[in-house]
């Protein structure tokens, strides 16, 4: 089985990484940034459209 990932970056520090896509909330429900702790909502986080679409998928 392939793990699956998105890549991720805050829009206040500029911080990316990557999250298995299974261990993130709701695309509608705040999440915080690890490094600043800014918190928006989850799409806000999505690197690309495609990230976007492959959380989608998973939930």
């Amino acid at each position: 089985m392939v793990e699956a990932f998105v890549r991720l970056v805050c829009p206040e520090c500029s911080k990316d990484w990557q999250e298995a896509p299974m261990d993130l909330p709701n695309l509608r429900e705040n999440f915080s940034c690890p490094s600043c702790h800014a918190t928006r909502r989850l799409s806000e986080f999505m690197r690309t459209e495609r990230d976007l679409e492959a959380v989608k998928q998973f939930q």
